[in-house]
């Protein structure tokens, strides 16, 4: 039972408990800052960016990746701006329009190329390939100290790992900057913190995050991950330290529990098949969420003074 555990599902649910966690840290301060909806922008961008890349270096590497999202991210900085000058719309309908074209670009692209010899189409783009992210070479606890089998780890594990101890590392070191930003803009910039920058740097952050986790786990669980567990965590406090803390919790659990889920519960309910495991990752963390909503203790007191109590 260890080493069938080992092969076959521990290495899926390490790389989805680092890709939940690399999204609800940043996803902690764009909930404070009404800017949740930009992890779902992020996460429609970064796929023409991403499938650009591939077309022109043939290889889904993290730094072309990270490039075409960036690539990707500018224009559709310049598109946005543009539809809202010409259309004299208002800047949230002409980025809905402009997401969901580039979106939907990024789709068509995927079905027009031949992306056979890489894990990356259209099901892969929505849903990832958790399932299929096992240990091959791992025979029981062991492996974990062995070179060999090591060496044959899914190289999503060891990338999802480290960019989400970057993203921790980046949390910890710019907290009091992120902290007075996110509760009260005018006051960190009358003591000269650059607020702009600090902004840019997380939607950044959030970028890496979601270009990182993409080939995993694709843009359902980013998503789920940027919004859910933050925003359940949000209803449980009004510290900031204690909703970061449960947003970390919440985002382990859905993890863990959704691919425990997709794997055994439909064979529990006699089905003869296992279902997506990014699909029931991110229902099981708007279930969360929704128990959030109906018990959380601070669901009634979400608006709090700067430094993450309330008043």
């Amino acid at each position: 039972m260890g080493a069938e555990f080992v092969q076959f599902s521990l290495t899926p649910i390490l790389i989805g408990i680092f890709a939940a966690i690399a999204c609800a840290l940043p996803g902690n301060f764009l909930i404070l800052r009404r800017q949740a909806l930009i992890g779902d922008a992020i996460s429609h961008v970064v796929l023409p960016g991403i499938v650009v890349a591939f077309l022109v270096t043939g290889t889904i590497a993290t730094g072309p990746m990270l490039l075409g999202a960036a690539g990707a991210a500018l224009v559709a900085v310049v598109l946005i701006e543009t539809v809202r000058r010409l259309g004299k719309i208002e800047p949230g309908a002409a980025m809905g329009v402009v997401f969901t074209a580039l979106f939907a670009g990024g789709v068509l692209l995927l079905e027009q190329s031949d992306t056979s010899s890489v894990h990356l189409d259209v099901e892969h783009a929505l849903m990832g390939n958790l399932e299929q992210l096992i240990w091959l070479r791992a025979d029981g606890w062991g492996s974990l100290v062995d070179p060999v089998a090591l060496a044959a780890l899914p190289p999503e594990l060891p990338r999802m790992a480290i960019v989400a101890v970057i993203i921790m590392v980046l949390t910890v070191l710019f907290w009091r900057p992120l902290k007075l930003t996110s509760f009260d803009e005018g006051f960190a910039r009358a003591i000269g913190l650059p607020v702009n920058l600090i902004a840019l740097g997380l939607v950044a952050t959030a970028a890496a995050a979601a270009v990182a986790a993409f080939d995993a786990v694709g843009s359902i669980i980013v998503i789920a991950m940027f919004i859910c567990p933050p925003a359940a965590a949000r209803l449980m406090t009004n510290r900031l330290s204690t909703q970061v803390a449960w947003s970390i919790a919440f985002a382990v659990l859905s993890a863990v529990l959704g691919y425990v889920l997709a794997g055994y519960g439909p064979i529990w309910l006699g089905a003869a098949s296992s279902v997506s495991a990014a699909g029931m990752v991110a229902a099981v963390s708007g279930v969360i969420l929704l128990l959030a909503c109906l018990f959380g203790p601070a669901r009634g007191r979400v608006g709090v003074a700067a430094g993450g109590e309330a008043p």
